[in-house]
């Protein structure tokens, strides 16, 4: 007898921006293994009596191993249960999503992927300005600002990220961006360049910080790190938030 994995997006934290399938999912839902930043008022949606299990990964703190994320994962749906991995933003973006789908394949369990709210869509839409303009953004790029040990990508094609024509959103960067600011600047990008800072987009605590690129180098290269962010920098638009 084999269950059922939806991996539902939760968007950034704001349960209005939760879809409605997802609510769907979680309110049938028989175990919901959930994220940090997927936490709070979104598990209210959940069934009354399902089972909750946090399974959250953050930078520098204490974290469930992503090999028992899979397992978890696993066992519950071999039980039979319906199971929602309840992850932040959007599942797909950055979620280590792919991993765990392998776990099921090797499993012959079945899923789906609920989509939701990436952190930089709603960054954009909390700040009041499109993530593309007309005739001066024609492309957005994600780009993770992290590697496995939370330094810099050494593979990024930083000619491409230095494009002034273009906005680039840097998920999990507040540690390493004056680094790549740096980078960038050695790339031809003005350093006068347009930044967002978004911290925890969709919570209580959000903060966004309209800059350039290097006086954001320069605050967090003087800021502990310490609430999720995601950064925006590039030909975005002009009006303050």
């Amino acid at each position: 007898m084999r269950g059922f994995v939806s991996f539902v997006s939760s968007g950034p934290g704001d349960p209005e921006l939760l879809t409605l399938k997802a609510v769907s999912r979680l309110g049938k839902a028989d175990v919901v293994l959930y994220d940090d930043l997927a936490s709070g008022a979104i598990l209210d949606h959940a069934r009354k009596g399902a089972t909750l299990v946090s399974v959250g990964k953050r930078a520098g703190r204490p974290s469930a191993k992503q090999e028992h994320v899979n397992r978890l994962l696993v066992d519950y749906a071999l039980t039979g249960a319906s199971v929602v991995r309840l992850k932040s933003g959007d599942a797909g973006v950055f979620g280590r999503l792919e991993e765990e789908l392998e776990a099921l394949r090797a499993a012959g369990i079945g899923y789906e992927i609920v989509p939701g709210v990436t952190s930089a869509c709603a960054a954009a839409a909390t700040s009041l300005i499109p993530l593309t303009r007309r005739h001066t953004a024609r492309r957005v790029q994600f780009i993770t600002g992290a590697d496995v040990k939370g330094e810099l990508p050494t593979d990024l094609n930083f000619a491409a990220l230095a494009d002034p024509l273009a906005v680039t959103a840097v998920y999990m960067g507040k540690r390493t961006f004056p680094e790549l600011a740096a980078r960038l600047m050695v790339e031809g990008l003005s350093p006068e360049t347009p930044a967002l800072l978004a911290e925890s987009v969709g919570h209580a605590d959000q903060r966004l910080v309209r800059t350039t690129i290097a006086k954001l180098a320069g605050q967090l290269a003087q800021e502990s790190v310490t609430a999720t962010a995601v950064i925006l920098y590039g030909a975005l638009a002009d009006e303050a938030p």
